[in-house]
């Protein structure tokens, strides 16, 4: 029995006594890492908690099965593991990101809640050991293997439960406007001049794609990430581990999670390497960049509203200025460009981090499961309200794109294949310094009849492959 009084409790580990709060269910090895890290105030989200209960819920059913942990104990460590993954003791998870590098303090803050949650639920005093951290809840594992395999576990389920449906919100949403925008032709933009008309319907195709392309690089991911540590122990040779317990967990965490995850292909790899983290952070990198494109061609493509190009209208979200009356700014897309500046921040510390391991253990498990999370979040958080609050309420300048495209000098390019590249250029040339269009130019310069500069200079029929005659 542990001593008390109204503000704390005295509990023990093999450094001496500590003292806890009263009302914590942490123990002295999380009081520790609480006094030693008091390094950024964050701690680990709900993704990494619920997956050191997951965890942790695993292992105790699957000694169970083995006949290494007690029935009782393992009926109260499963209930208190159910309770950290429902999220009801995430108030008992104080230990900073900014850690041993192996992770073990959250491991040790899962162990002691689980173990004095578990001991309460059979009646006992918090802090007795009536369930141990480390000899129940801890049985047949290492901090070496349990963060890395809550690592897998939290970034796997954040993209296919957070962010794949975000992403597809918005290819969907983005997909919409393709089919709306499919008859609005404009002038193409590359090197941010004038170049062959092209539908708006056509440029979000391209936004559209970007984004089913980003689903499917992160889906290349899943099958690494599937990987867990969990029964490599300390080094990955699986000492103090039932040979049955690796593959037993984890398809209890299958269970748990309704994601397919397996034994790692080697308990060496995953314990001393964490490529699998940089793998699936650089994808998410190339998602941040495409969204990142996305909004800033939509902000270029909504400017002005007079001074700008102005062919989309965008939606009225907030006033944009404390001092100018009236403007409207992209400020959800703007949003977006700064989440991929936060993402590229972070998978600068992720790859740093992934390629550190050293010699039988990679000691910056902490902070990348912290960025791997956080960038999976702001994008899935990102994404939602792009497509809800921005591409979805886009509007189309119809007729602004239409006088532009009858405007643009890059309709000459139709007239190679008519009168050739040199007199093509020559009407280009002459229609800017003139202030015509190129049709004026073409049929005032004889090149062309009405008829043919309507055949030829249909801004339409330039939107669609193939040469004059071919129709």
């Amino acid at each position: 029995m542990s001593d008390t009084t109204d503000d704390y409790r005295i509990e023990r580990d093999s450094l001496g006594e500590m003292q806890v709060p009263a009302d914590a269910y942490w123990g002295a090895q999380t009081q520790r890492a609480v006094e030693n890290f008091p390094i950024s105030g964050i701690g680990f989200g709900r993704r990494f908690v619920r997956a050191l209960g997951v965890v942790k819920k695993a292992a105790a059913q699957a000694n169970r099965d083995l006949g290494l942990l007690d029935d009782d104990v393992a009926a109260a460590v499963v209930e208190a593991a159910d309770e950290v993954i429902a999220g009801e003791l995430d108030d008992q998870f104080p230990v900073d990101v900014f850690q041993t590098g192996s992770g073990t303090s959250s491991n040790m803050n899962a162990n002691e809640v689980i173990a004095n949650r578990a001991a309460e639920l059979m009646g006992k005093e918090i802090g007795d050991r009536a369930v141990h951290p480390n000899d129940h809840v801890n049985y047949g594992q290492s901090s070496n293997d349990v963060i890395p395999t809550a690592m897998h576990v939290s970034a796997l389920e954040a993209v296919e439960k957070d962010l794949r449906p975000a992403l597809e919100t918005l290819a969907e949403a983005l997909g919409a406007k393709e089919d709306e925008f499919a008859d609005v032709v404009k002038t193409g933009r590359t090197h941010l001049q004038d170049a062959t008309p092209i539908t708006l319907g056509q440029e979000f195709e391209g936004y559209r794609t970007q984004i089913e392309k980003g689903i499917t690089r992160l889906e290349h991911t899943h099958d690494h990430l599937a990987e867990l540590a969990l029964g490599g122990t300390a080094v990955g040779t699986g000492l103090n581990t039932h040979p049955e317990f690796p593959e037993r967990a984890a398809e209890y965490i299958s269970e748990e999670t309704g994601i397919a995850f397996r034994e790692a292909d080697s308990h060496f790899e995953a314990q001393a390497a964490h490529d699998a983290m940089g793998e699936v952070h650089g994808a998410l990198r190339t998602v941040a960049g495409s969204m990142n494109k996305i909004a800033n061609d939509l902000r270029l493509l909504a400017s002005g509203p007079r001074n700008g190009l102005g062919e989309l209208e965008q939606p009225e979200n907030q006033p944009g200025s404390s001092i100018m009356p009236g403007k409207i700014n992209p400020v959800v897309a703007e949003a977006v460009n700064q989440v991929h500046k936060q993402v590229v921040g972070n998978d600068t510390a992720v790859a740093a981090g992934a390629a550190e391991g050293q010699i039988d253990l990679n000691l910056y498990k902490p902070v990348l499961a912290h960025n791997v999370l956080q960038s999976t979040e702001l994008l899935a958080n990102s994404a939602e309200v792009f497509a809800e609050r921005f591409v979805a309420k886009l509007e189309a300048n119809e007729e602004h794109c239409a006088d532009q495209v009858e405007r643009s000098m890059a309709l000459a390019t139709a007239l190679n294949p008519a009168i050739g590249y040199d007199k093509a250029s020559k009407v280009a040339k002459q229609a800017l310094a003139e202030d015509k269009t190129v049709r004026e130019v073409a049929v005032a310069e004889g090149y062309l009849s009405e008829a043919e500069a309507d055949e030829v200079l249909d801004p339409a029929r330039m939107t669609r492959r193939g040469i004059l005659g071919d129709d």
